[in-house]
């Protein structure tokens, strides 16, 4: 079954369907994620259905932490009628190895601000600095 293409929703009536920003609705069509919409002669913006499940993509994949640009590259496939979806595999795989990698640094930094907070009160008072904590980290 195809969406509907005829416009019929302005541009406030989409960006309350998907809670957003009618500024973020026009920064898509800025950079290309969304097309640009037809025009009621008043020139107003009309969406169609067509243009509100893209919308609907265009949010669920930054829900999966796509960025923008890998967003607009899966769209351009699409939009040449070619399957995205090893592009997409390719791209997930890479977020992955990106969380992994940020996870490992998170780790590192709470089990360091925990040694920091058991040691505090051993610290040598600084009456005249910013923070021992920090000040006693700073030349570890």
């Amino acid at each position: 079954m195809s969406a509907d293409t005829h416009p019929r929703m302005r541009i406030g009536e989409l960006a309350e369907r998907f809670d957003l920003n009618t500024r973020t609705i026009r920064y898509y069509e800025s950079i290309g994620l969304m097309p640009e919409p037809a025009r009621t002669a008043s020139g107003y913006r009309l969406y169609s259905e067509a243009d509100a499940e893209r919308l609907g993509f265009i949010r669920s994949a930054q829900r999966l932490g796509l960025s923008l640009d890998d967003i607009g590259e899966i769209l351009a496939f699409r939009d040449q009628g070619r399957a995205p979806c090893r592009y997409v595999l390719q791209v997930m795989r890479r977020q992955t190895d990106d969380l992994e990698r940020q996870i490992a640094r998170l780790r590192r930094l709470r089990d360091e601000l925990r040694a920091l907070a058991a040691s505090a009160d051993e610290l040598p008072a600084q009456p005249d600095g910013y923070c021992r904590i920090i000040e006693h980290h700073r030349g570890a």
